[in-house]
């Protein structure tokens, strides 16, 4: 069956404990030359605003707004920091919670309320927020809506009383039947469970790669297969279907180790909204960092000729998304026809997803 390319990102999953907040992914300019992006007007005068939690329980905040003078920063109904268009504050000594919450507030126009990406759970080290990034005209996607994750059958007691707070509705599971059976899902309480399975019916990864090469060239193939597969447009379609329909959000999607079905159904959306390409790259690649320990720990383990060959599978890297941003292209043209006949998003549908899930 499909478990060879699997094995090592179940491994890794297995082995994973904890993981302390990654540092901000990064990505060089990359930009497909089909897409539709483009620069416009909007009400947020941020480009760019980010929360990251340090290890000490201390939160870094930075922002860049254009056109305004002043910038004010409240968590908990609290000034925590000001400063002028551009800065940049550590906020030490905040209480406790599920989350921290931040609002940053310009002198003029529209504010964000932003968190730290990472999700912290005993039972995951890749539960992570879709929002909280710009899009090409301005827009940001809202966080607290969409969660990425890899897998949740070792969550605990604390992580599903945490998700149930954190209003996780819908959980898409994006695994095959064997891994499901194995490693059955923990949801939340009152929380709906679909299985969405990305490689239902596909004949691929039949046996386990021998080389480095061969393991690049499986991924690759595995990314085509989410896109031009009959089982992924299927998930795809479920779980864009799923966050439209499903209002009282959140909506959670997750496969084993949460970077590749789950780094394509992130990718696909954050595309779709209008996020940058660059930036899309960076959010796929953060699960290299998200992951680091967890990686590092299963290859630890392996004799290195093993640990050579599975580096890749455990790896996210630009050219597994990029060829299914080129298997899109080959087979639709554009990445709005893959939504549209792909997926079944049309115009309409896909104008009431920005609407719900865009801010400013």
């Amino acid at each position: 069956m499909k478990k060879a390319l699997l094995a090592a990102t179940v491994v890794a999953s297995a082995l994973a404990a904890s993981l302390v907040a990654a540092p901000a992914a990064t990505a060089a300019g990359w930009e497909l030359p089909w897409s539709n992006g483009h620069q416009g007007h909007s009400a947020i005068p941020f480009t760019e605003a980010t929360v990251t939690a340090g290890a000490d329980g201390s939160y870094t905040l930075k922002w860049s707004a254009k056109g305004t003078k002043r910038v004010e920063i409240k968590a908990n109904g609290k000034v925590v920091a000001k400063g002028g268009a551009q800065g940049r504050a550590v906020v030490k000594g905040l209480p406790a919670a599920d989350r921290q919450w931040f609002e940053f507030r310009p002198e003029r126009g529209e504010g964000l309320r932003l968190a730290d990406r990472l999700i912290k759970l005993e039972g995951t080290v890749n539960f992570r927020d879709a929002g909280g990034y710009r899009t090409a005209s301005g827009q940001w996607v809202k966080m607290g809506e969409i969660y990425r994750s890899d897998a949740l059958d070792k969550l605990t007691a604390d992580d599903l009383a945490k998700l149930q707070r954190l209003r996780v509705r819908t959980v898409f599971d994006l695994r095959m039947q064997d891994e499901r059976t194995k490693d059955a899902d923990k949801v939340p309480a009152g929380a709906s469970y679909v299985v969405a399975d990305v490689f239902a019916g596909s004949g691929s990864f039949q046996t386990l790669p021998k080389s480095p090469d061969e393991a690049v060239k499986a991924m690759v193939d595995a990314e085509k297969a989410m896109v031009g597969g009959e089982g992924g447009k299927k998930a795809y379609a479920q779980v864009f279907e799923g966050i439209e329909k499903d209002r009282s959000r959140s909506v959670l999607f997750h496969c084993t180790a949460g970077k590749d079905r789950t780094g394509w159904a992130n990718a696909t959306l954050l595309t779709a909204l209008g996020v940058p390409q660059e930036t899309v790259m960076a959010d796929y690649l953060a699960s290299n960092d998200y992951r680091k320990a967890a990686n590092d720990a299963v290859l630890a383990h392996l004799p290195a000729p093993q640990a050579a060959v599975y580096k890749p599978m455990l790896d996210v890297r630009p050219e597994y998304l990029n060829s299914g941003y080129d298997e899109v292209k080959a087979e639709y043209g554009s990445f709005d026809r893959y939504l549209k006949d792909g997926l079944g998003i049309d115009a309409r549908e896909l104008k009431q997803l920005k609407k719900d899930l865009l801010v400013g």
